[in-house]
């Protein structure tokens, strides 16, 4: 089996990995990656991109169901959920030969396949040749190899996820037909925001969480409004349970769960599974090398190195937020250190948390409550959008801006958006965290109007003592 070098070989593709190929080329490093699905991974192909497209489509269908308000008057209209998941695969289908495109344009080679580490710089690749035979080839990396492999969803102990009567986010993305009734277990971002999606078509949906509250990683203000919100809407959360146990049968899911004391059992025509997810590390070869882990996650350096020198780990696997966004400023992290450079470490302080539900969620920093018990003296601004001229133009008033900073010096500590356009409002904080700017830099700096981004300068008014229009 002869052996093929370049200076450095990404195993897998996803947001991390291809960001890493991509800028380990750009400083004028031969690279290989290995993929044993499309280029794009779980993000592109399975995830993000195909939810956030299903998402679109909710949006549009609770358009349609408001047409009135905007003295609009339509005859009969069917939601199509097929189509919704055909527009959506071909969305990513897109993105993947988007991907495809960037590694040629970069002369990044593609060895479709899985990838074992034979050593720390020589990954073993087995896949199929241009016949479809089975095939087998060695690449050595000459200056290191990346491990960016992503995750997988879990599941309870003893739950078999079979895509049919028990999905995973995966089945929820390409299951053309929707069931009339689904129980989500799990009440984080992937299970709030296929609530949004199987609701908007009709779908009687009932969110289990075994924590106090949705969203169980946002601020407690904004998890209590996605929470009325979602009740408003015919979405049934129940919070605070401990589900049993999963039996599908033939035509139907019993879920077992316990609440105060009491058990009974819920019948549903599916269930998914929204409880997290594991990071991908097995048959990857990192026991017979040592390669240090914690918690199910690769152990690595500010740098993204693991314990085994020249061998690096980014994105899911390497733990902190498990998130694409996060992955990809790991994966240039990786690129820069190996090709010479200093690259300033990832700040897991500043990373934006997103949930694509109507209304949106996002955040970044620490919440009122984490900032009320560090000790600190702290100042909260909050302004909903209902006194926004932008948000009621929109017909869409549902929600908040708030932010908490140190009362003392200004320094923003933590902000918290609920409405519309909450992940793309975020990044004004983003940047000015980044800057370490304070209170008084946000208010003056001008804000156009009308903007929903009036919000964020009026929330830290707010925050300041006096705000304008409320």
């Amino acid at each position: 089996m002869a052996t093929q070098a370049f200076d450095v070989v990404v195993v897998g593709t996803g947001p991390g990995g291809y960001v890493a190929a991509i800028r380990c080329a750009q400083l004028g490093l031969s690279v290989a990656t290995v993929e044993d699905d499309r280029p794009g991974g779980v993000c592109l192909n399975w995830g993000c991109i195909p939810t956030k497209a299903l998402l679109r489509n909710a949006e549009v269908v609770g358009l349609f169901q408001r047409a009135q308000e905007f003295g609009i008057t339509v005859g009969e209209w069917k939601a199509d959920y097929a189509q919704a998941v055909q527009r959506s695969r071909k969305v990513a289908d897109r993105m993947a030969k988007g991907v495809e495109f960037l590694f040629r344009k970069n002369k990044i080679t593609l060895f479709p396949g899985r990838g074992t580490l034979k050593s720390a710089r020589l990954v073993e690749v087995a896949g199929k040749d241009a016949a479809g035979k089975d095939s087998v080839q060695s690449l050595e990396a000459r200056r290191a190899v990346i491990l960016a492999t992503g995750s997988e969803p879990r599941s309870l102990p003893g739950v078999t996820i079979d895509e049919k009567r028990i999905i995973s986010s995966t089945g929820a993305v390409t299951n053309e037909s929707r069931p009339g009734s689904l129980v989500i277990i799990g009440a984080g971002a992937v299970g709030i925001e296929f609530a949004d999606v199987y609701a908007a078509y009709g779908v009687s949906v009932t969110v289990l969480e075994a924590l106090p509250r949705v969203l169980p990683i946002e601020d407690e203000e904004v998890s209590a409004q996605i929470a009325r919100l979602f009740s408003r809407r015919g979405i049934t959360i129940r919070t605070g349970v401990r589900v049993k146990s999963v039996t599908p049968g033939a035509s139907s899911v019993a879920v077992a769960v316990e609440a105060e004391g009491k058990t009974e059992t819920i019948e549903t025509d599916q269930v998914l599974m929204a409880v997290g997810r594991a990071a991908r590390t097995r048959g990857l070869g990192l026991e017979p090398l040592s390669v240090a882990t914690e918690n199910g996650f690769v152990t690595v350096s500010s740098s993204m190195e693991t314990s085994v020198k020249g061998l690096y780990a980014i994105g899911d696997m390497a733990g902190h937020q498990m998130l694409a966004h996060k992955a990809m400023a790991e994966g240039v992290v990786a690129a820069e250190t190996i090709a010479g450079q200093t690259p300033r470490p990832v700040d897991y302080g500043n990373v934006p948390s997103c949930t694509y539900c109507r209304p949106q969620v996002a955040s970044i920093g620490v919440s009122e409550a984490i900032a009320r018990g560090g000790g600190r003296e702290i100042a909260v601004g909050k302004f909903p959008f209902t006194a926004s001229g932008k948000a009621v133009a929109l017909g869409d008033t549902e929600g908040f801006v708030k932010v908490v900073a140190d009362k003392s010096t200004g320094e923003i500590l933590g902000v918290h958006i609920v409405g519309p356009e909450a992940t793309e409002l975020i990044h004004e904080f983003a940047v000015g965290r980044t800057l370490e700017a304070t209170l008084e830099e946000i208010v003056h700096t001008i804000h156009a109007h009308p903007t929903l981004s009036e919000a964020a300068l009026e929330a830290t008014l707010a925050a300041l003592g006096h705000p304008i229009h409320i």
